[in-house]
């Protein structure tokens, strides 16, 4: 979800801005007209990924290319305008997928070029087996090529951590909560030495990793909707409405001004942190550089986020943009765009090269990030991601938040989150 979460949220004038991208444009056309043009190609993308670095990146090394980049918007409007183009309007050369949105458009995989065509099938065994498996079509055919993976990670402040007498050492601290109860139990500690809550939220720092380290999550092995009857789920859910009871929660929901503003406040310890949000902390909380520190996450494995870069199949320039996807997601490219601005590859091969191993962070207390984040990863249990994992995934995360703000009582939450996914379903 970067559910990315800040960036499933529809503003009208981003969605506006989608709006004039699909709209005016002629069934089959693809950009301005002209016939193709092998040195250039248009690319669209979200908004919070800098896109811009990459491409600057690739410019430098081929000046004679010509690169069109958009910043749609949120992942949501940018899957929403390409699916209104993929109807019959403008479509891009190239085009960023949020790995949620993906298997929606896995449904029709016709609109894409197969990327086996273009070489993919060859590029394929560089990636981890269960990242390329999602963007591989029933037929084999490959959609997309996969530019990242989130891994996880715990990230907290060690001099709040000092202040309530808890260890500051990040190993010592990822030994302190080999399990998600045991996490509740330091966080209790945390709010009586110090009378302040230790997590920003339990729906995205608790639920939404939880619910992602099991072996199925809203779809059974069969690919069937399995959400309100996988007891994986419930069990996820609970623990949440479990933490949250136990009072070490802010309640401060992810991406709101609060959340951001609390990073540099003090106002929680500790919260859940992929790779990219990294980047995030530095942001909005530079006063706090070397404050924070990186530790396990409880369980030890899990990824929130991630993306697939897919070429439209009435693409005027697909060979220019397969020539991108080729240099810049090769390991070699993936390991480069980390060392610059910490995008965890998905090419295993690059997880023992001594430039990810020995890659630390000065702002998070020098934390060996490429070591701690490809942990996350390498041992994680794939589970099929269904066209309607977004919608379950969110409806579920919203009822929590929801809880956390005193709108629905957490005996009831269970039953009023089934009902609002299937209305969302529904509708």
């Amino acid at each position: 979800m970067e559910g990315r979460l800040k960036r499933v949220i529809t503003t009208a004038a981003s969605f506006a801005t989608a709006a004039l991208l699909v709209v005016g444009c002629t069934p089959g056309s693809s950009g301005d007209s002209g016939s193709s043009d092998s040195k250039s190609f248009e690319f669209w993308s979200f908004t919070g990924i800098d896109q811009k670095t990459d491409v600057e990146a690739y410019k430098k090394k081929h000046p004679d290319i010509n690169i069109k980049l958009t910043e749609v918007g949120s992942t949501s409007e940018t899957a929403q305008a390409l699916t209104a183009a993929l109807a019959g309007g403008k479509v891009p050369d190239l085009v960023l997928i949020q790995g949620d949105d993906l298997p929606k458009f896995m449904q029709s995989p016709d609109n894409f070029m197969d990327l086996s065509t273009l070489g993919a099938d060859k590029m394929r065994g560089d990636y981890l087996d269960w990242v390329m498996k999602q963007s591989t079509a029933e037929d084999g055919k490959i959609i997309g090529v996969p530019t990242d993976v989130g891994g996880m990670a715990v990230v907290y402040r060690t001099d709040l951590f000092k202040a309530a007498g808890l260890p500051t050492d990040r190993d010592q601290v990822s030994k302190l909560w080999p399990t998600w109860d045991a996490f509740a139990q330091v966080g209790k500690q945390y709010v009586q030495a110090t009378g302040k809550p230790f997590l920003d939220n339990t729906p995205t720092s608790v639920f939404f990793q939880a619910v992602n380290q099991g072996t199925e999550r809203y779809y059974d092995a069969e690919r069937k909707l399995s959400y309100d009857k996988n007891p994986q789920v419930k069990a996820a859910f609970d623990l949440t409405l479990k933490v949250y009871e136990s009072g070490i929660s802010a309640k401060i929901t992810s991406w709101s001004p609060g959340w951001t503003a609390g990073m540099s406040k003090g106002d929680f310890a500790a919260m859940s942190a992929p790779a990219w949000m990294l980047n995030a902390i530095k942001t909005n909380a530079p006063d706090t550089a070397g404050k924070w520190d990186v530790a396990t996450i409880p369980g030890g494995s899990g990824n929130w986020g991630g993306s697939y870069l897919a070429i439209p199949k009435r693409a005027k320039n697909p060979k220019a943009a397969w020539d991108y996807i080729a240099e810049m997601q090769s390991p070699e490219g993936q390991l480069n765009n980390f060392l610059s601005k910490g995008n965890l590859p998905t090419t295993p091969s690059v997880y023992t090269d001594p430039r990810l191993l020995e890659r630390t962070e000065p702002f998070f207390s020098n934390a060996p990030i490429g070591k701690i984040y490809t942990e996350s990863v390498v041992n994680i249990k794939p589970f099929y991601i269904g066209p309607e994992d977004a919608t379950i995934g969110s409806e579920l995360l919203n009822t929590l938040t929801s809880v956390e703000q005193g709108k629905v009582e957490p005996a009831n939450a269970w039953n009023t989150a089934l009902t609002n996914v299937k209305n969302a379903l529904r509708g």
